[in-house]
């Protein structure tokens, strides 16, 4: 009997880093029309969405999250950073949001700072609200169940082509390395923000849109058969400069809008991406740098969200329409 708990564990630990990996979808509120947090933790459920990213504390949210079993992104929003530089608001932070739900909602990373650039006026609070935070992770007996970490964008990669080439830019290094460190002595993911559209718009003349589609035949040059690939990869490079080339990256949003924009249309290329991006992390097959390392992924977003603003894409990227119909066929699981 001991033996066969042995590879039990074995083969738990093993699938944390290696093969299938299952997909979260991230859970914005920027909308007028939005049902009701039940009502959306219950189409997780029935759609077997295994896990979810809310971008501040939504205690509506959290208690409806309560035995739901999903995995769980908490952000810090980016107007609380300064204060948790206190490290007793930090503590107060976690005693409200964290330690009440810990025991029957499955959060899984605390991200402190969505997006941050080094230039941001928030910047300069980040290093010192992680270490608070962890600090008051430590402090609940929770940091073996909680991870505390960043999601960075791809604007921080100065160099991303070939993708074994890639570097932070200069003005980010010297923002990312002592957060990298504090990764690496903590045993947490960086968490990054993955969007082949925005790469694609970027440079349509160099990028084929079989390429950010995962639809390319072969390889390029490179190796890279996909861009989701390729952007990931050269993150996974950055960082190998910096110190961090043990880190597991997880993605923690990556989508593609039906519409507001070049390239964005609901039954063509919006479904194709998000169906070729859930069988790419369900296969298992990892990037041509982390080959047979599973990419746990965020899907952005859950709804399209009519009060987001920006560009007009921003308003189209959910997977499901307001009344909670699909907007796409896709299977989740």
């Amino acid at each position: 009997m001991s033996i066969i708990f042995l590879l039990v564990a074995i083969l738990a630990i093993g699938l944390e880093f290696t093969g299938v990996q299952s997909v979260g979808v991230c859970y914005g509120v920027n909308g007028n029309n939005l049902p009701s947090r039940p009502e959306v933790i219950d189409l997780y459920k029935s759609k077997g969405i295994g896990g979810m990213r809310i971008y501040y504390p939504d205690e509506e949210a959290l208690q409806a999250l309560r035995g739901s079993n999903i995995e769980l992104i908490l952000d810090v929003p980016r107007d609380t950073l300064s204060s948790l530089t206190d490290a007793n608001q930090a503590t107060n932070w976690v005693t409200k949001y964290v330690t009440p739900y810990s025991q029957d909602v499955k959060i899984k990373y605390i991200t402190v700072g969505n997006e941050i650039h080094p230039d941001y006026n928030e910047a300069q609070y980040v290093l010192t609200a992680l270490q608070n935070i962890q600090n008051a992770i430590s402090a609940a007996n929770l940091q073996g169940q909680i991870k505390v970490s960043i999601a960075i964008d791809m604007t921080l990669i100065g160099n991303s082509y070939p993708p074994k080439n890639g570097v932070f830019t200069d003005q980010a290094k010297s923002y990312i390395q002592p957060i990298i460190n504090f990764l690496v002595k903590n045993g947490s993911p960086l968490l990054a923000n993955v969007y082949p559209y925005f790469a694609y718009i970027g440079n349509e003349q160099a990028i084929h849109l079989d390429y950010a589609l995962f639809n390319q035949q072969g390889n390029n040059d490179a190796g890279y058969q996909n861009l989701f690939d390729a952007q990931l990869d050269s993150v996974y490079a950055a960082l190998g400069q910096v110190g961090g080339s043990n880190l597991q990256i997880v993605v923690s949003e990556s989508g593609w809008p039906s519409a507001g924009g070049d390239g964005a249309t609901t039954a063509g290329n919006a479904a194709t991406y998000y169906n070729n991006l859930i069988n790419h992390v369900k296969s298992g097959n990892g990037t041509p740098l982390k080959p047979g390392v599973a990419i746990e992924t965020y899907l952005f977003a859950m709804f399209d969200e009519n009060q987001k603003t920006g560009a007009s894409t921003e308003q189209h990227f959910g997977l499901f329409n307001p009344d909670k119909s699909p907007k796409y066929q896709i299977s989740f699981n």
